[in-house]
Parts: structure tokens; C-alpha cells; sequence
């Protein structure tokens, strides 16, 4: 299985445990291709929520559906940064484009205070 940066997946995030985003769900993988071509045994994603939040510019990135074969409108939670098992990847959905790609990088360096 070829994992690459800025793709969408299905992945299987049970079992949840608190605040964690559970279920099968879409997730962003955030994890450069320097690992995914190792292969790294585990993928840094963020997950994919159906309940889009309006007013959360910084802690998520929306999606209209259609964009990169999303089903519905979606929010990529960069709040929810997380490192998963490639196991839990179940099948590839689309590649984010590159307007997309550029407001993730900006707001994960925001949350994680990169500047």
C-alpha cells in the first residue's frame, strides 16, 4: 500500500477514547512522503468530521463536497493531529489540491506553533 502526503483515506480510527474522533471516518495524511516511502509502519493524519464548524478557521480546513471525491461538506480537524497504524488505512479517496494543502500547512504551523 503507497501512502502519499495530502492524500484522503477511509480509516478505521475505533477504538476512541475521550475527545478522539472515532468510527470509520476520511482522514488527511499530514506525514511527509520522506517516511511514507519508507515505508513507516504508522501515518500522522488529521481526521475528516461531517460536522463542519463555520466559525473555526484556524482549527479546520473545509471541504465542499466533491473536493478530492469527499461525499459531503467536511472539515479536516487539525486539532486532531495524530500519528495511526497503517492498518487502520483501509482505501484511498482523492488528493487534496494545492490551495487546500497550502491553508493545512498554514494552520497546523499555527496550532503547533512552528513560526
Amino acid at each position: 500500500m503507497q501512502i502519499s502526503q495530502y492524500e484522503i483515506w477511509i480509516a478505521d480510527l475505533n477504538p476512541q477514547t475521550g475527545t478522539e474522533p472515532g468510527k470509520t471516518r476520511p482522514v488527511l495524511v499530514v506525514q511527509t512522503n520522506l517516511l511514507n516511502k519508507i515505508p513507516h509502519p504508522s501515518t500522522i493524519i488529521c481526521p475528516i468530521t461531517t460536522n463542519v464548524k463555520k466559525n473555526s478557521e484556524i482549527l479546520r480546513v473545509h471541504l465542499k463536497k466533491g473536493i478530492a471525491n469527499v461525499i459531503e461538506n467536511c472539515d479536516i480537524m487539525i486539532d486532531q493531529i495524530r500519528a495511526i497504524d497503517n492498518k487502520r488505512l483501509v482505501k484511498k479517496v482523492g488528493l487534496l489540491p494545492e490551495n487546500l494543502i497550502e491553508k493545512v500547512k498554514e494552520n497546523i504551523s499555527i496550532v503547533i506553533d512552528l513560526d
